[in-house]
């Protein structure tokens, strides 16, 4: 019972980091489309345009609700949650680790806290506690 229990809190860890993470993208693109609307598309020419910015939010938008789906997948125990969690994971890794050495000190305790979540969330991903439970269900109708 005692290894259920933290099998359940792992999950439940696992779900919480990428619900923060689907909320935190989902908060990104409306405040994209907030400060557009206040102040107007502003930056290079290059990327400062209606379509850029309208596509910039989808993509956001779209990966914050998929990564709310994938907490829904981990609270539920679902297997398939941890494929899109580990490349959101590794994609939060490509964009913090060099954050780390921003001169800005709210960026870099950001950054530092995104690489810690990511790495103790690919770590929880792949214990083997973790993955006998996600399997548990195919172990089941495998069973003649």
């Amino acid at each position: 019972m005692g290894s259920e229990t933290s099998v359940i809190r792992r999950l439940r860890i696992l779900g919480s980091i990428s619900g923060v993470q689907g909320v935190f993208y989902v908060v990104y693109a409306i405040l994209i489309v907030v400060g557009v609307a206040r102040f107007g598309v502003s930056g290079p020419r290059e990327v400062a345009n209606a379509s850029g910015v309208t596509l910039e939010v989808v993509i956001f938008l779209f990966f914050g609700l998929g990564m709310l789906l994938v907490a829904g997948g981990w609270f539920a125990a679902k297997r398939w949650a941890r494929a899109p969690f580990l490349l959101a994971q590794l994609l939060a890794l490509v964009v913090s680790v060099p954050m780390i050495g921003a001169a800005d000190a709210l960026q870099k305790w950001l950054a530092i806290l995104v690489t810690v979540a990511a790495i103790v969330g690919i770590f929880l991903a792949f214990t083997p506690t973790v993955t006998r439970y996600l399997l548990r269900d195919e172990a089941g109708r495998e069973s003649p």
